[in-house]
């Protein structure tokens, strides 16, 4: 098994190379509305119904600003504790495409919105303190998404969809800290819990709301950077993983081949696994950015940022803290706090009594094997976080065994049943009785006096033997703890 803190290297013909890292991630904002029209931003709508005078850039119409979409790109800046610029501005980005019906963007390029923050990356759940870095993001801003060309509908036509067309964006610009796959992935899936734990973006990478440019260059270890590529629109964690492998490798046998890297736009074909040329980025082009005139910059008062700052929930890192404070595993914590569904299901079990370690490691192996098993999720978990606490109280008190716990919980999948319905009706209560369990001890051990003697010889492995039968004999129903005292009792 590779360790996960060891440099990352690609051992070409002359030697072993770095790759060197920088994402620019685009993640749609929440919210209620674009971010310059109130038109809806629902996801797979019908083409062309989500458009408003504004996203079709019909003449007269001026954008304003979404209040709302502004707080969600403050506070994802807040969540990773970057500089949040009070003062900020818009700018146009000329230029010409069949789905950008302004002829320019609106973007912030010379003052953005956030500043320099940092993310903190784990490459091994089951020591993250260990295997922890430090990614710096250099900036965070906002700016409208372009519609989409559809090529696929007519044969000699391409059509054009503006559903997209002014939808609000946080580009989150990483700074070239990534020194492999690992980390890219890692940083990815934590920036997506951020900003899912926030509310800012859904994170759902498979519908659009938030893909990722990736930039590559490899350089001798301790070299200056290499001239890097950007792959554009990558839109899952393994495939930016994957980029990042293939592209690396591919810049080392251009420049071991006597070639050299074109600073160019690539784009990811997953099939064939490798990265193609789109256009090249030579000579850079010239957008004639210029302060948008119909924008007023952004002025952000001490209130509005109080306000902000007051409505960010708990996040992964601070409730990870809190349940390994609480006696959880570190490997458990990182488990149940990758996802904010899951930690937020967990905290609700916690609120309704259940122990903490007990509840981690029943929900990290009983609940999540279940629901990997039916393919569900934990927002369609057939069993409640008070279900699931009646369920573990009845272990904590004794009721239940940990066999019989388990039948229940399956039994509580399929019907839906409360546990302790479930225990008076199916009779699958744990006996203590310790006469019927010495009654069913004497009758096992007679029927076994060869065992017996074997054991009051030397061959004490064989006391499993006569715990398992007890228990088999009880149906599972006897308190093993209470089943190993009679035991030895009666073998003394």
């Amino acid at each position: 098994m590779a360790d996960a803190t060891a440099p990352y290297r690609i051992t070409g013909e002359t030697g072993e190379w770095e790759v060197v890292v920088g994402l620019e991630v685009h993640a749609q904002v929440t919210s209620n509305a674009k971010l310059f029209s109130g038109a809806a931003t629902a996801f797979g709508a019908e083409p062309n119904t989500q458009v408003s005078l504004v996203d079709a850039a019909m003449p007269g119409m001026l954008p304003v600003p979404n209040r709302e979409c502004i707080r969600q790109a403050v506070r994802t800046g807040m969540a990773i504790d970057a500089q949040i610029n009070k003062w900020s501005r818009f700018d146009r980005k000329n230029y010409f495409y069949a789905d950008l019906p302004q002829g320019y963007q609106i973007s912030q390029l010379y003052h953005p919105i956030v500043g320099e923050g940092a993310i903190d990356i784990s490459l091994d759940e089951k020591n993250p303190d260990a295997s922890g870095k430090r990614i710096g993001v250099e900036r965070i801003h906002v700016e409208q998404d372009a519609g989409k060309l559809m090529h696929d509908q007519h044969p000699t036509r391409s059509y054009v969809d503006l559903n997209r067309s002014g939808v609000a964006l946080m580009e989150i610009v990483s700074k070239p800290d990534m020194r492999s796959p690992q980390e890219a992935g890692a940083y990815l899936a934590k920036l997506r819990s951020i900003l899912r734990y926030v509310g800012s973006c859904d994170g759902n990478m498979d519908q659009g709301s938030m893909r990722a440019d990736v930039n590559v260059s490899v350089r001798k270890p301790g070299d200056e950077f290499g001239t890097r590529t950007e792959t554009k629109n990558v839109n899952s964690v393994r495939f930016v993983m994957q980029v990042v492998e293939q592209e690396a490798k591919r810049q080392v046998a251009v420049i071991e081949a006597g070639g050299r890297i074109v600073q160019e736009t690539r784009l990811y074909d997953p099939d064939r696994g490798e990265t193609r040329s789109m256009r090249s980025k030579e000579d850079a082009h010239d957008y004639r950015y210029f302060p948008d005139p119909d924008l007023l910059p952004l002025e952000l008062d001490d209130a509005f940022l109080e306000e902000c700052r007051a409505s960010l929930p708990e996040l992964p890192d601070a409730k990870r803290a809190r349940y390994e404070a609480a006696g959880i595993t570190p490997y458990q914590a990182a488990v149940l706090t990758a996802d904010v569904d899951s930690a937020l299901w967990f905290d609700t079990l916690l609120e309704a009594g259940a122990k903490p370690v007990a509840a981690a490691n029943w929900t990290t192996s009983e609940l999540f094997g279940a629901l990997n098993r039916t393919g569900k999720d934990i927002a369609t978990s057939p069993v409640s976080p008070g279900q699931a606490a009646e369920l573990l109280g009845l272990v904590a008190d004794g009721t239940l065994s940990g066999s019989l716990a388990k039948q229940v919980f399956e039994i509580m999948l399929e019907t839906g049943d409360g546990a302790a319905k479930i225990v008076d009706e199916r009779g699958l209560k744990q006996t203590s009785d310790t006469g019927a369990i010495e009654g069913v001890i004497a009758g096992i051990l007679a029927a076994n006096a060869d065992k017996v003697e074997q054991y009051k010889g030397g061959k004490e492995a064989l006391f499993g033997f006569f715990v398992g039968q007890t228990m088999k004999a009880m149906q599972g129903k006897a308190n093993p703890q209470v089943v190993n005292e009679l035991l030895k009792k009666a073998l003394a």
